[in-house]
């Protein structure tokens, strides 16, 4: 029998897996799309670009440490770039410029995710001195570089160009490209192709390709929007982390202070395998199998913790305190006319209707959620599944977008074209010879209002649970409170008033339930 040394075995297996390896790196097509383009490489070009790709994988635990902070950054930067009308596909640029290290310095002395310099940080508005330092913070330079970025593709009416005169400047990139890509749908890459847009296309390969595959730690990241002025160490108190951990995420804030001037978005790591996120996450049989009725169809999934509600909820009828997904909000501690309202949370009844998209003369209801600062032009999640009793605006508010965005998006216009079960675009415009899909929905609990209540701040890991309910005779039924409740969605539920549950709970005139409380119904 033929035997061989352990060297030569040793030169097989590193082979074997070396090619294993290689044969897991997404390999550079003839023809892709980025952004609104169509982009198609030539072979020497394609040859070109691989080697940046190939050079990505190379390292494979720096690769990893690198894909980990694309896992929690990704979602913020894609939700301000959607928000700002700036292609999603730009998102691999911030991994080209600094991997994503928020303090990152270039040898030009540009600095952050986005590597802004001084003069561009003041362009785009963001606050940078000695004491605050915005390249530095994940959103405020998202939507910096998006700014940035909508602005020259005003110019080139082409975001290839855009994205090179992020580089150039925009004075250059007019000089190197002139006018022959405006407007242009197609974009031919060659040897001659500005390097950047290589680089970029090579980025967009190796961390969006459909190969490269990761098992996600359970991290998340949680954003919270603060008014200060305060302090991280205050803010790692009533967050429940160390004030470490907060500088070690908010190194925008130069001395761990926060100052008044402006609302600032303070992030922190949680993990999702964490017991608080288990008692949240878990499921029992009933509830798996309510969820899974809501549709007969895998396709779609209702998102049931919308809207996110964070802040201080204990004054959330107080302005300023809490946000309603991701906006400055507030609740309506009592039903009452607009003019009350917006006297009460301080700014113009005309502000309230336009950021609300009410009509003149609607009532403010009790226990619902009001935006104080401009919806947007899409939500977090693609899809919503209308339920009975949903409204375009309901459903408009419930994801904090536009009601005039949503009409457009699914080329509908009047409540009484809607039917439970339609599934309407929250992202993507619905192609015009496209008709909205309806799928089956099995007794979903009906909604006649806009009945916006608090829901966990992760809705990726978070399910909010069925409510609970006994009756112990025929006019007395005992409510369980779940994430997710509040006093007028209750309501609504079992068909009473506010007033009337307050009554028979003895709830004062803040209107705090908490998770667990038995609620007293009374029906006749």
């Amino acid at each position: 029998m033929k035997t061989y040394s352990t060297p030569y075995l040793l030169f097989i297996l590193l082979v074997f897996f070396g090619q294993e390896s290689m044969a897991q790196i997404p390999q550079v097509p003839a023809e892709l799309e980025f952004a609104d383009l169509i982009v198609r490489i030539n072979p020497q070009a394609r040859r070109e670009i691989q080697l940046d790709v190939d050079a990505q994988y190379r390292n494979p635990s720096y690769f990893k440490v690198k894909q980990e902070r694309v896992n929690l950054y990704m979602p913020i930067i894609e939700r301000e770039l959607r928000n700002s009308g700036v292609p999603v596909d730009l998102k691999y640029l911030a991994i080209q410029e600094s991997g994503l290290i928020g303090d990152a310095v270039s040898t030009s002395n540009a600095v952050g995710f986005w590597q802004f310099k001084q003069g561009t940080a003041d362009e785009v508005f963001l606050r940078v001195d000695g004491q605050i330092d915005e390249r530095k913070n994940i959103v405020s330079s998202t939507k910096g570089a998006a700014l940035y970025l909508q602005k020259h593709n005003n110019t080139f009416d082409n975001w290839m160009c855009a994205l090179v005169s992020y580089q150039m400047g925009l004075g250059g990139a007019k000089a190197y490209f002139g006018t022959q890509y405006n407007g242009k749908q197609i974009v031919d890459v060659d040897r001659n192709t500005h390097w950047y847009f290589k680089k970029f296309l090579a980025h967009k390969i190796a961390f969006g390709s459909q190969t490269t595959s990761f098992t996600s730690s359970g991290q998340y990241m949680v954003e919270e929007r603060v008014q200060g002025p305060t302090t991280l160490a205050a803010l790692a108190k009533k967050y429940g982390v160390t004030e470490k951990h907060l500088e070690e995420y908010n190194l925008w804030t130069k001395n761990g202070k926060i100052p008044g001037d402006r609302v600032y978005t303070v992030v922190y790591v949680r993990d999702g395998s964490a017991p608080i996120q288990q008692a949240v996450i878990k499921e029992s049989t009933q509830q798996r199998s309510t969820q899974a009725s809501t549709t007969t169809s895998p396709a779609y999934k209702q998102a049931d913790s919308f809207p996110r509600i964070a802040g201080n909820t204990t004054k959330a009828s107080q302005a300023d305190q809490i946000t309603v997904n991701n906006l400055d909000g507030v609740q309506a501690a009592q039903s009452t006319t607009q003019s009350t309202f917006s006297d009460r949370v301080g700014i113009k009844e005309n502000k309230l209707r336009r950021l609300n998209d009410l009509d003149k003369g609607e009532r403010i209801e009790a226990g619902a959620y009001y935006y104080t600062e401009k919806k947007n032009a899409s939500a977090d999640v693609a899809t919503h599944i209308v339920r009975p009793g949903e409204t375009l605006w309901s459903i408009s508010q419930k994801y904090g977008i536009k009601l005039s965005a949503l009409k457009s998006k699914n080329r509908i216009r009047k409540d009484r074209d809607l039917k439970a079960g339609m599934v309407l675009n929250l992202q993507e415009h619905r192609k015009r010879s496209e008709d909205i899909p309806v799928v089956n929905v099995a007794n979903p609990a009906p909604v006649r209002q806009a009945s916006i209540s608090p829901a966990p701040r992760n809705p990726t890991v978070v399910s909010t649970p069925a409510p609970q309910t006994t009756a112990s005779n025929s006019s007395r039924q005992t409510h369980t409170v779940v994430s997710g409740d509040t006093l007028f969605n209750i309501s609504k539920r079992y068909g009473v008033t506010v007033n009337q549950l307050k009554d028979w709970n003895n709830i004062g005139a803040q209107n705090i339930i908490s998770i667990g409380q038995k609620l007293v119904i009374l029906r006749p």
